[in-house]
């Protein structure tokens, strides 16, 4: 769904692939409107090299399942589409259908600001397969994104050490829509606020911002155009200092922070966006602590990542902030988080059991797990995560707590001894939501809270330890069985 209003509510139904109506259209010719499916949302590799991942968007399922109708407008646009081969693309029988189509489905969901990790479900969908189907694109264009760059901006909030961190990536963003998911996104990751005042206003993070380099450019001194924006704003004066040279800008930038002091109000910090940010903010610190301005802050920006900010700090650069704009909007160096939408149960009408389903490939690490999905996490009793298990609905309440590794059939793990829960939340049934959502400011405290309690190892940037996700030796078992199955099936085909 379109995080704006740029678009009606409705139109969140022909926000995906064709591909998925054609599917959809060839379900309802087959007379499969009964058939149950359940699909799975995860991701195969942590992003940008790193040991976790941030559940983000999840909190916005509701939202789009109930918003998710096809009016008028779509049925009239769906009806003019041409089939390659000449004639309609969809037969009216179908466009009939959708007309009074409304989303079944149930949804499970991490909740927001909660540690994801690979292979393991994210999102859990279940209901017909024609709804399943349908909500594929959109469902993965909301998290995919958002959970991306809450996880790389939790990774600059580490390496920020406690300092503050805005995101500044809005005129970096892709389109309004990819800069409102940033601020949104990297709220929840841990940044203090954005320059986005849209994004404050729809979703109420905290803004910041003061003034660019055009604005000292605009006057005839730099001196003035200081003196100016502290007349204009003594309550949220920051001086940008390097439109010129910067050691000439911190001077000014001290005339006027006593100029203020006389008047009864104080500058707040400075701002350096290019050149040497380390020697820069050293030179700066200096002079305003030889000035009697101890209380002037330092904040820093120009391209900004995690790796910049922890050099910086490593050279012992006294900065206090920082503005992160285009390698946070843009999830420099991975564009996209790579998670997908796979078919693990169906159930033909009449029948009661779910019948599991999985890929096989010819890639090992496409092959999908089998069966309707659960996710344990288990804790230490200092409410450290030691582990994740994945089990399916006949196997939950196994007290064995052995798990094979997703990957590597040799590798066990033993969770004897800890506590567990549930990660999968129930967030929508019968396509009605359950409840209000979380705030974004409760899914802020759980991403802090959670990467407080993760191993330091598993949240390093260089060289990770990798977390432990299983499976329930049972579904281990059951899941090498049934690809066995399928190939000796395609064997016998052959």
């Amino acid at each position: 769904m379109s995080l704006t209003d740029v678009t009606k509510p409705t139109d969140v139904a022909l926000n995906t692939d064709l591909y998925e109506l054609t599917m959809a259209q060839g379900f309802w010719e087959s007379g499969l409107t009964d058939t149950q499916a359940c699909f799975n949302v995860f991701f195969r590799d942590n992003p940008f090299g790193g040991g976790y991942a941030i559940a983000c968007g999840t909190g916005q399922i509701a939202d789009l399942v109930e918003n998710f109708v096809f009016d008028e407008e779509a049925i009239e646009y769906l009806a003019g589409l041409k089939a390659p081969g000449g004639g309609a693309l969809f037969k009216q029988g179908f466009l009939d259908y959708l007309r009074d189509f409304r989303l079944d489905v149930s949804v499970w969901a991490v909740p927001e600001g909660e540690l994801v990790f690979p292979r393991e479900p994210m999102v859990r969908v279940q209901g017909s397969a024609i709804g399943c189907q349908l909500i594929e694109t959109a469902l993965l264009n909301l998290v995919n994104f958002q959970t991306l760059v809450a996880t790389k901006t939790s990774r600059v909030v580490h390496a920020a050490e406690g300092h503050a961190v805005s995101d500044f990536g809005l005129r970096r963003a892709q389109g309004p829509d990819g800069g409102l998911a940033v601020a949104r996104a990297s709220y929840v990751g841990g940044a203090n606020s954005t320059s986005n005042v849209l994004a404050g206003k729809i979703y109420g993070i905290p803004v910041f911002g003061t003034h660019a380099h055009s604005w000292v450019m605009a006057f005839p001194s730099e001196i003035e155009a200081f003196r100016a924006f502290a007349k204009s704003s003594p309550k949220n004066c920051v001086l940008l200092v390097d439109t010129y040279d910067v050691a000439q800008g911190v001077e000014n930038a001290i005339t006027v922070a006593k100029e203020m002091e006389a008047a009864g109000e104080r500058l707040a910090a400075i701002r350096i966006d290019s050149g040497d940010l380390a020697k820069l903010s050293k030179l700066a610190r200096r002079r305003f602590d030889e000035e009697g301005l101890p209380y002037v802050k330092i904040s820093a920006s120009n391209d900004l990542d995690e790796y910049t900010i922890q050099s910086l700090f490593a050279q012992g650069a006294p900065i206090d902030s920082f503005g992160v704009g285009t390698k946070l909007a843009t999830c420099d160096p991975q564009p996209s988080l790579g998670g997908v939408y796979k078919l693990s149960a169906t159930r033909y009408a009449g029948q009661e059991e779910w019948r599991p389903v999985m890929k096989l490939s010819e890639q090992l690490y496409k092959r999908t797990i089998p069966g309707v999905q659960h996710v344990l996490r288990y804790y230490d009793e200092a409410g450290c995560p030691m582990g994740d298990e994945i089990v399916v609905d006949d196997l939950r309440l196994s007290k064995r707590r052995r798990a094979v590794d997703v990957i590597d059939p040799l590798t066990k793990y033993d969770f004897s001894g800890y506590e567990s829960r549930e990660l999968l939340v129930q967030v929508v049934e019968d396509g009605a939501r359950l409840g209000e959502m979380p705030t974004l400011d409760e899914a802020r405290r759980r991403c802090r809270d959670a990467l407080m309690h993760l191993d330091p190892a598993t949240r390093r940037f260089l060289n990770p330890q990798t977390y432990p996700v299983g499976l329930e030796c049972g579904l281990a078992r059951y899941r090498e069985e049934l690809a066995r199955k399928e190939l000796d099936e395609q064997d016998d085909e052959e």
